[in-house]
């Protein structure tokens, strides 16, 4: 069944992508233009223009993608002690492994790199905390190393130490993340006097923090979250239009909302 549901969420993924309406439309268009029907084909060609400009105006997605980044608080780590963690958490989702890796001989880093720079600083910071690193790959049709050993790789030439480094790459999505990092949390991680285990960091995405909060409260994992790669700020850009990333802000937005349905549904959350 979970299999069934990592399918169908990159079907619907792509379905609700919103360049690729562009396409849906000017096909449509040229259809309906070879059935000499010139009304319908105009129709359809303002639809994606329409869908061009709803995607690149930039306020159109920030100012949904900013209520999903602000729906989890950013906290202060500074006001707390290495002594209040059980340990780390980091999510898949940055590095790009796969094939490309292993033709190449380099761990590339995407566009949310900093949950790996920011787990960088966190292992720095607090060299005996354990941390896990989980994720195998988002794709249907997964080649080359996972996440985690990309991951794990890119370590070992930080020089960071690993002694407390544990890794999960199995998981295709969030919510395998959560249920097969859940017994090494409970392994590996520091206790309470009443022997009940520490709340661990959490890294992740902002945009992705509030779906992955309630998936491990499902799972019954305590996580201090830590939201990176912040995509939105304070103001709206209202003069601003860029295809590439309003796109992008579309796609983590409605990425998220889909997401969110689909594990309610299903009972993740």
């Amino acid at each position: 069944m979970d299999t069934f549901f990592f399918i169908f969420s990159k079907i619907v993924q792509f379905c609700i992508e919103p360049l690729n309406w562009v396409i849906v439309f000017v096909v449509l268009s040229l259809f309906f233009l070879g059935l000499r029907k010139p009304l319908l084909c105009k129709r359809f060609l303002i639809l994606a223009l329409f869908d061009l400009l709803l995607v690149g105006w930039l306020p159109t997605s920030e100012i949904f993608l900013r209520a999903l980044e602000d729906a989890v608080p950013k906290v202060n780590l500074a006001q707390m002690s290495e002594k209040d963690f059980g340990g780390i958490i980091i999510l898949g989702g940055a590095i790009e492994g796969g094939e490309i890796a292993l033709d190449r001989g380099e761990i590339s880093i995407g566009s949310a790199a900093e949950r790996v720079t920011k787990a960088f600083e966190l292992i720095r910071r607090y060299p005996e905390l354990p941390f896990i690193f989980s994720g195998f790959s988002g794709r249907l049709s997964p080649k080359g190393v996972s996440e985690a050993d990309a991951f794990k790789q890119l370590i070992a030439e930080q020089g960071l130490p690993s002694r407390n480094a544990h890794y999960e790459n199995q998981s295709r999505n969030t919510y395998e993340n959560a249920l097969l990092v859940k017994p090494m949390v409970l392994e590996f991680g520091a206790k309470t006097a009443n022997d009940n285990p520490k709340p661990w960091l959490l890294i992740t995405s902002a945009s992705h923090m509030y779906r992955s909060l309630r998936i491990f409260q499902k799972q019954e994992i305590e996580v201090i979250p830590v939201s990176v790669d912040y995509r939105t700020g304070n103001s709206l850009h209202w003069g601003s239009f860029d295809l590439m990333e309003g796109a992008q802000q579309w796609n983590n937005f409605l990425h998220e909302l889909v997401g969110l349905l689909a594990y309610f549904i299903t009972g993740k959350i």
